[in-house]
């Protein structure tokens, strides 16, 4: 799998769905991962096409991949070492694998959504809250971009926010 490759595929999703879709509305969410694809797409469709996605959901976003990775636990004992940049996070950007969030949502203007839980043990919330003020600071509607954090209380983790009872409210 590529970065390039990803974009492509969740692309050609759209297509599909656009064409059976009628007027409904299609919103891009991308958890993890997920929010690099997510918001490398909706940025294609903006500027290769014109084209503006409804809305985007973030969940448990991070700004770009090798920020990810040096915040992610496995790396925790790696970190330590010298090379570590070397081998590990520069590695990433020698396979053209950056998920540039932070460089994507300053060129969008779809209503964007980031969720985070505070508990989160694999991206920690700063990583959301700082994207979210990148967006926030690259808007020209500032109404359009929200971050909504759980309480470690409510044990959602990394994975689990979308077992949250409320969030179809909180979506909406």
């Amino acid at each position: 799998p590529t970065e390039s490759g990803f974009t492509t595929d969740v692309l050609a999703l759209y297509d599909w769905v656009k064409a059976r879709s009628g007027n409904s509305s299609i919103i891009f969410w991308g958890h993890s991962l997920g929010t690099g694809i997510a918001t490398n797409a909706a940025r294609k469709l903006q500027e290769e096409r014109g084209v503006q996605v409804d809305a985007i959901v973030l969940e448990s976003p991070y700004n770009s991949i090798r920020e990810a990775a040096a915040h992610v636990p496995i790396t925790t004992i790696y970190r330590q070492f010298p090379g570590f940049e070397y081998l590990i996070l520069d590695s990433i950007a020698l396979a053209n694998m950056f998920f540039r969030n932070d460089e994507n949502v300053k060129v969008l203007a779809c209503p964007l959504l980031i969720l985070h839980a505070e508990d989160d043990a694999v991206l920690p919330v700063q990583l959301g809250r700082k994207l979210f003020e990148t967006a926030r600071g690259a808007y020209k509607d500032k109404s359009k971009v929200k971050f909504i954090t759980f309480p470690k209380e409510l044990g959602l983790g990394h994975d689990y926010i979308s077992s949250n009872p409320e969030l179809p409210a909180l979506v909406k």
